[in-house]
Formats: structure tokens, sequence, C-alpha cells
């Protein structure tokens, strides 16, 4: 049991590129576990449904090679949630192996858990049947074909997990998760050393899992001091602080709201919170209270390959075109759905992003009145197979290029096509298939773990 631990994160992602010289300062500041984020749902489904990982192996080789030197140096370990994206097991074992080929390097020996996340579509099955599956935010219901239809399913594990690992095996160097709540890994560490504090702990891990980004600027490197009724944030640039407004504006970061954050086993409620100034670069928080939910629910996520994309991009500097761009788009689109049937029985979609005009915001755009003097155009075909979504892409930014428009003085020439081929196909695409809340027994029933040396 300890009054106060110190846990730091070298970077809010794995693979995203760790300051060495501020990472070995926090090792030397008495950091007693590095723990890491590895995964995300941010840049959408793509990861789970084909297996990709988020950074390239040489990116997570770099990270983890100076980060397995920092550790060895104090025999601290090493937590890495959601491993290399989106959690499958292969991508847990493919970070072991690159563990492993830097461990050899290095003339080390660690002692690796891995602990898995995928759940079998038999499971999920069951449970929608027996009515223990619910919708997590904007989520239609589940269906047992979106079930058949998922590539892969991942459960989000919470803290229970992890610390039933650290528990087991107090000798382990490296824990590699599968799907995790981001904070877990934190509140495993901290519930592990006797910190009986689960507010303290679940908003700590909430802010550190980004690492440094609740720093102003901006930076990687943090280093929390935690204990019972508060924790520290401190940045180990010395050209970075954390300040009362950056570590609070940072509850603002990807929430729904920003007061009440629900997670495995209940919600995180950040309303009494209070955030001092304690020093030049540190920052104390405490008053955050975690109130547990009746039953525990984890996150269950499946992706599904719904296509195949092909995109073409282009420029438009003509102001009698930028004037009427919207109903010209539309005629395209028209005309594109009288030569493709697909189109029009919905098997394929045709969607145009025009930046400069409200590409970002859509409807929701404000300054609606502002004119632009030129307009990117991204046309974007997804459909059931990759030569129709070419097909239908070529035709429609050969009708882009010439289809003719009111007032028009050049007939051709109005379309600048930066790329060659003008068409690119993207391949498969993929949709969240299960994005739900499931029931279960116990915290701990759908994560198994294994041991290994590396």
């Amino acid at each position: 049991m300890m009054k106060e631990i110190r846990i730091v994160t070298p970077v809010g992602m794995l693979g995203y590129g760790i300051p060495r010289e501020d990472f070995h300062r926090a090792i030397e500041a008495g950091a007693q576990a590095v723990i890491v984020d590895s995964g995300s749902t941010d840049p959408g489904p793509y990861q789970l449904g084909l297996g990709a990982m988020l950074a390239s192996p040489e990116a997570y080789a770099r990270d983890l090679r100076i980060i397995l030197e920092g550790i060895g140096k104090r025999r601290i370990p090493l937590l890495i949630g959601s491993a290399g994206g989106s959690g499958t097991a292969r991508q847990v074992n493919d970070l072991i192996a690159i563990i492993g080929t830097i461990a050899g390097d290095l003339g080390r020996r660690l002692k690796v858990a891995a602990i898995y996340a995928d759940v079998d579509a038999s499971i999920v099955r069951d449970s929608l049947a027996s009515g223990h599956i619910a919708p997590c935010a904007s989520a239609p219901p589940l269906t047992v074909a979106d079930i058949d239809a998922s590539t892969h399913i991942v459960a989000q594990m919470g803290a229970e997990p992890i610390l039933k690992v650290l528990r087991e095996q107090p000798d382990v160097d490296v824990v590699v998760c599968g799907r995790a709540y981001d904070p877990s890994p934190f509140a495993a560490f901290c519930m592990l050393h006797g910190i009986d504090a689960p507010g303290t702990y679940w908003h700590m891990g909430k802010i550190m899992e980004c690492g440094g980004v609740c720093a102003e600027p901006k930076g990687k490197v943090i280093l929390a001091t935690v204990r019972e009724d508060s924790f520290d944030l401190t940045p180990m640039s010395p050209h970075e602080r954390c300040t009362p407004l950056s570590v609070a504006a940072h509850t603002l970061y990807e929430k729904t709201r920003p007061d009440l954050l629900a997670g495995p086993g209940g919600m995180l409620d950040l309303t009494a919170s209070q955030y001092e100034q304690i020093d030049l670069q540190t920052t104390r928080v405490r008053g955050s209270v975690f109130r547990p939910s009746e039953g525990y629910q984890v996150k269950l996520e499946g992706a599904a390959v719904c296509g195949y994309r092909t995109i073409f991009i282009g420029g438009v500097r003509d102001p009698i075109l930028i004037g009427q761009i919207d109903p010209f788009l539309e005629r395209v689109r028209a005309r594109m759905a009288g030569i493709f049937p697909e189109l029009e029985g919905g098997e394929a979609r045709l969607h145009f992003h025009v930046y400069g005009k409200h590409a970002v915001m859509g409807q929701q755009e404000l300054l609606r009145d502002a004119v632009p003097h030129e307009v990117g155009v991204l046309g974007e075909v997804t459909a059931p197979t990759q030569a129709l979504a070419n097909a239908i892409c070529s035709a429609t930014r050969i009708g882009v290029l010439h289809m003719p428009y009111p007032g028009q003085k050049a007939t051709a020439g109005n379309f600048a096509l930066p790329l060659n081929p003008p068409e690119n196909a993207i391949g498969p695409v993929c949709r969240f298939s299960i994005y739900h809340l499931m029931t279960v027994d116990a915290p701990d029933s759908l994560f198994p773990y294994r041991m290994l040396e590396v």
C-alpha cells in the first residue's frame, strides 16, 4: 500500500513519437509505472474491420525502444491499453512480437502478460437473445445480421482484468491489453497500490491517457502524482505547464458532456471537481466522484465491410461555377443516377465534399454567407464492388469536369485535377456493425490472459 504513487505517460498514443529527454526526466523523477494508450475508435471502424494497425511497426518499435530502455533502469512495469489500434488478439500478439525483438536487442528477458478482448459472435448472439444488450449513444438496435456480418468483435475492458493480472503476476514487466477503456490501466495500477478513491484515479486516467495534451502548449510526456484526495499533473518538458484552465478544458475533449463521463461499471461525476495551481508547471485536481452503476456493462465494438470506395479530388476557381456549385453538383448526381441504377436503388452511394464551402460543418455551418474565391471538390463513391465504385467515380469525375452550367465562359478547364490517375481506389470500406453495451456477470469474464517470456 502506498500513500502516493507516480505514473508517467510518454505520449497520448503509442507510435506517435516520444521525446526521449522528457521521458527520461520523468523516469528520474521517480515514476513507478509507465502507462500508454495504443488505440481508439477515432479513426473509424477500418482498423477493427480490416485488422489494420494504427501506427506502423517502425513507429511502434521506435517508441517502445525508448520506453523499454527507461523501465529497465528502474525495473518498473509498462502497461499498454488497446494494442495496435482496435485491440484484437492479433494486434496484441503483433505488439508483443515487436517488444520481443527490442528486448533481444537490449539483452533482456521480459515477463509479458497478454490480456485478450476478442468476443465470439455466439456469446453476443446469446446475450442479445437474453435481452442483455442495448445501444450505446446513437447506435441503432443490434440485430443478428449485424453480429454475423462483423469481421471482428471486441469488448472494452475495465480495470478489473488488468488488476487481476497485476495481483496474480506481481513480477510482470509488461502488460499488453486488448481493447480497453482508456483510463482502465491507470485505475488498475492505483487500485493495486491501495489508492481507495475511484473518483480520483478515474479522472486522472481520463486525462493522462491523452498524454500531455492537457498542458499549454500541448505536449507529450506527463507525470501524475496520485493520492487518495487529489492528483497532480506535471508536464516533463520545461517549456510546458499545466494550468487549471488547460486541465479543466481537457474535459471538453471528445465528450458528449464535460461533467458526467460514463465508463465500465459506473459514471465519473466531475461537477464538484476543483483545479488548483500549486507551482509554475503543476495543477492539482480534487473533488471528483465515481458513482457505480447497478449492473456492470462493457462496450462491444464490431466492424463489417460494407463496400468499396473510390475517390477523386479537384479544385474550382471559376467564380461563376462557385456561385452555383451546389445545384451544379446536384445535376451531376442526377445524371449519374440515370446512368447507374445502383445509385438510384441505394446499392451504391455518391457524396461530394466541397472544401471551402461547408465541407466540415455541413448544414450546421454558421458562416453560410462567406463567398470563397476557390473551392475543392472531393467526390466519394462507395459501391458493392471495387470495379463498380471505379466506374461510377470515373463517370462522376468526367461529369464534374465537362457538364455545362449557366453563364459558363470556358468550355473546359474549369476543374483542376492535381492527381494522376485522377481516380484513386481506396479499397474496402467498413462500418461499425456493433457499438453497443452488454451487461456481464463479472467484469473480467470476457478477458482471458496468458503469460509469456520474450
